[in-house]
């Protein structure tokens, strides 16, 4: 049978001894089952589907977050996971569909690609996602996370993870220790657990910066979202609610330190002028966002007792919609295995299931990876052959329909596909 838990044993240490003891470690009780240590959309998906589960399931919030101001496109997959984990309902009025995916070439170079949009209807989905800002995001999930029965929330933030023999402890800045089986670090690029366990990170800089904002605009964007490609990245426009439109502008150091220098009237013409006024005039609305653009996965997914996921695994540069979604995947192959594990009466935190979940997780992280990579390194390079390939690749995806199809199931991360 599955351990019991015994509420009234939260933060019980009743041995005086070394912390890091096995002695010790199979001595505790058990606060939960498992510990999911940060409170980023990614992280409260997690430990709201472990819970529903019925996995006895704690999250450590981490600190105060300030204002988010960015978007997410939460592509099909992500629709599938939140859905499964009654969570969609309350997120989808917040959304705005993106019905089209549009590729414009606007490079000013010799070799440009053909115009290609892609349909969602074609592979049978109402939209391939559905872009959301990231405090609204947030927001519904915290809420639903405060109403799910078998979860604890802990507001604070982790100072040190030890684990020994058959549990994990987590000590928490307000003084008290959190004990589990398996603790799931999804507490961000910057992971303490990650570090705690020693796991490196394989890291790539590129020599640019994502900037984001949001626009209104005096046309309506039709559901369509639309990436141009530019020598120095993509510009891409995502549909929001109304008149509205998230930009993820990817440009060089010095361009990012220009466009930023704006008052909001002249980077509003700016933005305008990039967008080829597609949506009319724009009106920035408040929130600027720059981001240096890097990748970074680590070396290992996994420690003793220690699963890691989302940004504490892998950051991706914002480009093609991956980051977020890459991380619910985590998180979903965690709560199909630690639920399966934790209802057959075994320990979710063995290294059998561990391992599992590195070899199911590690295939999809680098692919998505080297083709985030592979489509920025086309953009900047000024090579004639290069050039050719891409618009090949383009004119391709443009003129074949099953290749086209194909691609398109594999970017919206279907679990049909």
């Amino acid at each position: 049978m599955p351990h019991q838990l015994n509420p009234d044993q939260l933060n019980a240490d009743p041995l005086n001894t070394d912390p890091s003891s096995p002695d010790l470690a199979r001595a505790l009780p058990l606060n939960h089952e498992v510990i999911v240590v940060g409170g980023g959309p990614a992280g409260l998906a997690a430990a709201i589907g472990l819970a529903r589960a019925g996995v006895p399931t704690a999250l450590v919030t981490g600190p105060e977050r300030g204002v988010d101001q960015r978007t997410t496109a939460l592509m099909e997959g992500s629709v599938q996971i939140l859905t499964a984990y009654g969570l969609w309902e309350r997120l989808a009025p917040h959304t705005a569909p993106l019905r089209d995916l549009r590729i414009v070439d606007a490079t000013r170079r010799l070799m440009r690609a053909p115009e290609v949009t892609f349909r969602a209807a074609e592979i049978g989905l109402e939209a391939f996602g559905y872009n959301i800002e990231n405090e609204a995001l947030r927001g519904e999930l915290t809420t639903a996370a405060l109403a799910t029965p078998n979860l604890h929330i802990a507001r604070a933030s982790l100072t040190d993870v030890s684990v020994a023999g058959e549990a994990a402890r987590v000590f928490l800045d307000d003084g008290s220790t959190l004990t589990a089986r398996l603790v799931i670090a999804a507490d961000g690029r910057q992971s303490r657990v990650r570090q705690a366990l020693g796991i490196g990170l394989k890291s790539q800089a590129y020599p640019q910066v994502a900037l984001t904002f949001t626009v209104a605009h005096a046309r309506p964007h039709e559901d369509i979202s639309t990436e141009f490609h530019t020598e120095t990245g993509p510009f891409t426009l995502v549909p929001l609610p109304g008149l509205r439109s998230s930009i993820v502008c990817v440009v060089s150091e010095r361009e990012a330190v220009t466009l930023l220098g704006l008052d909001d009237t002249a980077l509003a013409r700016e933005l305008e002028r990039r967008a080829h006024s597609i949506l009319g005039a724009f009106t920035l609305q408040p929130g600027r966002g720059a981001f240096p653009l890097s990748a970074e996965t680590a070396r290992s997914l996994v420690g003793e007792r220690v699963a890691l996921m989302a940004e504490a695994a892998h950051v991706m540069p914002p480009i093609g919609a991956q980051g977020l979604n890459l991380g619910l995947r985590d998180a979903d192959a965690l709560v199909r295995a630690v639920g399966a594990a934790f209802a057959a009466g075994r320990d979710p935190g063995e290294a059998d299931l561990l391992a599992g979940y590195e070899r199911e997780r590690r295939l999809d992280i680098e692919g998505r990876m080297r083709a985030v990579d592979l489509l920025n390194r086309s953009l900047l390079s000024d090579l004639v052959p290069v050039q050719g390939l891409r618009g090949l690749g383009l004119y391709l995806l443009d003129r074949v329909g099953p290749l086209r199809r194909r691609l398109m199931r594999l970017g919206v991360g279907s679990q049909a596909a």
